[in-house]
C-alpha cells in the first residue's frame, strides 16, 4: 500500500483528506479509466443508447469532482450535467417529476443529475420543504417511475456517496475557508452536521423503499475522493457494454464501491 499524502488533486481540492492511492498512481489509473470512457461514448454514440445517471449523498461527499473526472474528456454535445435549483412556485404546482423530465437522456445521451428527484427523500425531507403527503406521494411513486424510464430504455444507474461525519465536518470548513469554493457555501451548509442523524434516517429510508432489482442502489465510500472517484468509474464502465473494453482495468475495489444491503447500515459499511 502505497504511503498516505495529502491528496490535494490537480485543482488545489482542499476538501480532500489522505488518500491511500499516491497522487501518481491516481492519475495514471484515472487518465486510463477516461479513455475507457471515451471509447464507452463512442459506443453510446453509435447505438443510439441513453445513459443517466444519479448522484446522491450528503453536503461535501465529493459529487462536483466526480463529475467532473467523469465527464473532463467526454463530447460536451452528448454529455450533459443536470444541477436543478430550489423549484419556482410553478413547478411546486405541477408534477414533482415533471421539471425532471426534459433532462432525461435522449438517444446517444449520457446525462449525470447531480443530486435528482431524491432531493425530496433527503434535504426536502429533513429541512420540512415539503410536507409529508408530499413526501409520501413521493416514495411511493418514484420507484413506478424509475421503472418507466427502464422500459423505455433509459440504462439508469443510482450511485450514493457516503462519507463519515467527521469528514464532512472537514469538508465543510474548508469549503468555508477556500475563496475559490464561495460558490458552493449555501445555509444548507450550516445545518449539515446539526441534522446529521436526521438525514442518516431520511438516507435508511430511502434506500429501503427504493432500492430494487430494476433500479438499484450503489454505495460509494467517498472518505477518500480518489478511492472513491477511481472505482465508481470502474464500477460503472464494468456494468455498461462497449466495444474495445479493457477488462483488466475494471476491477472496482468491493469495499470501496457495493450494491446496497440493509444490513450494512449495521455492520458500519454504511455511516450511521
Amino acid at each position: 500500500m502505497s504511503k498516505k499524502i495529502k491528496n490535494n488533486d490537480n485543482n488545489n481540492d482542499a476538501e480532500n483528506g489522505d488518500s491511500d492511492i499516491s497522487k501518481q498512481e491516481y492519475e495514471k489509473s484515472l487518465y486510463k479509466l477516461q479513455v475507457e470512457l471515451v471509447k464507452l461514448q463512442k459506443h453510446i454514440i453509435k447505438e443510439g443508447d441513453k445513459i443517466l445517471i444519479l448522484l446522491e449523498g450528503r453536503d461535501a461527499s465529493g459529487k462536483d469532482g466526480m463529475i467532473k473526472r467523469i465527464i473532463q474528456h467526454l463530447s460536451p454535445r452528448e454529455t450533459r450535467v443536470v444541477a436543478m435549483g430550489k423549484p419556482s412556485d410553478r413547478d411546486r404546482s405541477s408534477w414533482y417529476f415533471q421539471r425532471y423530465a426534459p433532462h432525461l437522456p435522449a438517444a446517444q445521451d449520457l446525462v449525470l443529475f447531480n443530486r435528482s428527484w431524491y432531493n425530496r427523500a433527503g434535504v426536502e425531507r429533513v429541512m420540512q420543504f415539503c410536507n409529508d403527503d408530499e413526501y409520501e406521494e413521493f416514495m411511493t411513486t418514484v420507484s413506478d417511475f424509475e421503472h418507466m424510464l427502464v422500459n423505455s430504455g433509459i440504462k439508469l444507474f443510482k450511485y450514493y456517496l457516503d462519507i463519515s461525519k467527521d469528514e464532512q465536518k472537514k469538508r465543510l470548513k474548508a469549503r468555508r475557508d477556500d475563496p475559490l469554493k464561495q460558490w458552493k457555501v449555501s445555509a444548507i451548509d450550516d445545518q449539515a452536521i446539526k441534522y446529521w442523524k436526521d438525514y442518516s434516517l431520511a438516507r435508511n429510508e430511502m434506500f429501503a423503499r427504493t432500492h430494487n432489482p430494476v433500479a438499484p442502489w450503489t454505495v460509494v465510500h467517498a472518505n477518500d475522493k480518489r478511492a472513491a472517484r477511481i472505482n465508481l468509474i470502474k464500477n460503472l464502465l464494468v456494468r455498461l457494454h462497449y466495444q474495445g473494453k479493457d477488462e483488466s482495468l475494471l476491477i472496482p475495489n468491493p469495499a470501496v464501491v457495493f450494491s446496497y444491503e440493509e444490513s450494512y447500515l449495521k455492520n458500519g459499511m454504511i455511516a450511521a
